[in-house]
C-alpha cells in the first residue's frame, strides 16, 4: 500500500508540475514583430539616405570623392582599431595610438602619391614642394615608414611587448585591408567614373534584393557566419544583380561625363576636370538589328564587361561580409560601428565594397586598360638624347615595316 501511495503521489507531482508548465507557456505572450519592424524601417530609412549621398557625391565630382573616400579609410580604420585595442587590453601609453595614425599617413603617401602624381600634374607644377613629393615619392616613402618603426621600437614596454607588436600586426593589416582597396578604387575612377559608379551599385543591388527575397523566400541557411543569409536570396539577388546591372551600364554609357577618363586641365587661370575625350570603343553604340524587322537596340561593349562584374559582385563579393562576419565573431562584437541605425558602421557597409573594387582594378588593368599616350611620352622624355635617338629609330623602323605589311 505505502509503495502505491508513493507512486500515486509521483505521478500527481508530475501531473501537476506538467500542467504548471503548459499554463506558462500559454501566459507568455508571442514575440511582437513591432522591434523586426522598427529595425527594417531603420533599415530603409538609413539605405535611402545612403543613396542619396552616394548621388550628391557623384554630382560634386572628383574632389568630393577624393575626400569621401578618405572619410570612409579613416572611419574603418578607427572602427577596427578600436577593437584592437580593446582586444589586447593595451593601457594608454603617451604617444603610442598617435603611431597607427602615422602609419596611416604614411601608407596614404605610399599608395596614393603616384596615382595623384600621374593625374594632377598641373596642380604640381604651381608649387614646388608638389614637385619635390613627387619626384622623390619612393625615398620619401622608404625613410617615412622606417622612421616609424624606429618610433614603434622607442615606444615598447618590456611588460607589453607582446601586444605591442600584435598591435603592429594589426595595424599593418588594416593598411593592406583598407588603405590599399581606397588606393584601387581611385585607380578606377580615374580610368572613368562608371568604373566607380557600376561596382558601386552591383554591390547594393545585390545587397538589396539577397535581403529582400532571403526574407521573402528564404528557408535554407547559406553559411554558419551569417545565419540571417539564404540561400534562395543568394541565387534571387544574383540574378537581380544581373538583369539590372547590365540595364544600369546601358543608361550610364549615354553619359560623356561618366565614361571618359578624368583629366585636369588650365583653363584662363584656372584648373579643371575635363570629360571631353573620343570615347573608347567600349562605350561606342554598335546596332543590334531585331530579324529583318529594320528595328534595332544600341549594344554597348561596356555591357559585357558590367556582366563579369555582375557575377563577381554576386557570386564572390559576398564572401568578403562572410569574412568581415567571422572577424566580428572572432572579436565578439556585432557591429564594426553605430554610425548608421540598422546598418552599423562604415566597414559593416564597405566590407564587400572593398572586395569587388580591389577586382575591378584588376580586371581593368588585365583586360581593359591600354598604355597612355601622355605618360609613355612623360618617360621618353625623361631618357638621355642618345636613347631618345635610339628610341626614334626603332619606333621609325617598327612603323615602316608596318606600312609595308599594309600595302602588301
Amino acid at each position: 500500500m505505502d509503495t502505491k501511495c508513493k507512486i500515486s503521489d509521483e505521478e500527481t507531482k508530475t501531473a501537476n508540475l506538467s500542467n504548471m508548465e503548459d499554463s506558462c507557456k500559454e501566459s507568455i505572450p508571442s514575440p511582437s514583430p513591432e522591434p523586426t519592424k522598427q529595425n527594417g524601417r531603420k533599415r530603409l530609412i538609413t539605405g535611402l539616405s545612403l543613396l542619396a549621398g552616394f548621388g550628391l557625391i557623384v554630382y560634386g565630382g572628383v574632389p568630393v570623392i577624393i575626400i569621401t573616400c578618405f572619410f570612409i579609410q579613416v572611419k574603418c580604420y578607427q572602427e577596427i582599431i578600436k577593437i584592437a585595442y580593446h582586444m589586447k587590453k593595451i593601457p594608454d601609453i603617451p604617444l603610442f595610438r598617435t603611431i597607427n595614425w602615422y602609419f596611416l599617413i604614411t601608407a596614404n603617401y605610399i599608395y596614393f602619391g603616384e596615382t595623384l602624381t600621374k593625374h594632377t600634374q598641373v596642380f604640381i607644377k604651381k608649387y614646388y614642394l608638389l614637385q619635390l613629393l613627387a619626384k622623390y615619392h619612393r625615398f620619401f616613402s622608404f625613410v617615412w615608414y622606417f622612421l616609424g618603426i624606429i618610433w614603434f621600437l622607442t615606444m615598447l614596454k618590456k611588460r607589453l611587448l607582446r601586444q605591442q607588436f600584435s598591435l603592429l600586426f594589426w595595424t599593418h593589416f588594416i593598411l593592406i585591408a583598407v588603405s590599399l582597396q581606397c588606393y584601387m578604387t581611385l585607380q578606377n575612377m580615374f580610368e572613368g567614373l562608371i568604373w566607380f559608379i557600376i561596382p558601386m551599385w552591383l554591390i547594393i543591388l545585390n545587397d538589396v534584393f539577397a535581403y529582400t527575397f532571403g526574407r521573402l523566400y528564404g528557408k535554407t541557411p547559406l553559411i554558419s557566419l551569417s545565419p540571417n543569409k539564404t540561400l534562395e536570396g543568394f541565387i534571387l539577388g544574383g540574378l537581380s544583380t544581373f538583369i539590372l546591372g547590365a540595364v544600369l551600364s546601358f543608361i550610364f554609357c549615354h553619359f560623356q561625363y561618366l565614361v571618359c577618363p578624368i583629366k585636369y586641365i588650365e583653363i584662363d587661370d584656372r584648373i579643371v576636370a575635363s570629360t571631353n575625350c573620343t570615347r573608347s570603343y567600349l562605350f561606342q553604340p554598335i546596332p543590334y538589328y531585331i530579324g529583318n524587322t529594320g528595328l534595332y537596340l544600341n549594344y554597348y561593349p561596356f555591357i559585357q564587361h558590367s556582366l563579369y562584374m555582375s557575377i563577381f559582385a554576386s557570386i564572390i563579393a559576398p564572401f568578403g561580409g562572410f569574412c568581415a562576419s567571422g572577424f566580428k565573431r572572432a572579436n565578439h562584437v556585432k557591429d564594426f560601428g553605430d554610425l548608421f541605425p540598422g546598418h552599423g558602421g562604415i566597414m559593416d557597409r564597405f566590407d564587400c565594397q572593398f572586395l569587388m573594387m580591389t577586382f575591378v582594378n584588376v580586371y581593368i588593368s588585365t583586360f581593359v586598360k591600354s598604355p597612355d599616350v601622355d605618360n609613355v611620352f612623360k618617360q621618353i622624355m625623361e631618357l638621355s638624347e642618345e636613347a631618345q635617338l635610339d628610341f626614334y629609330l626603332r619606333l621609325k623602323d617598327s612603323l615602316s615595316d608596318a606600312v609595308l605589311l599594309k600595302t602588301n
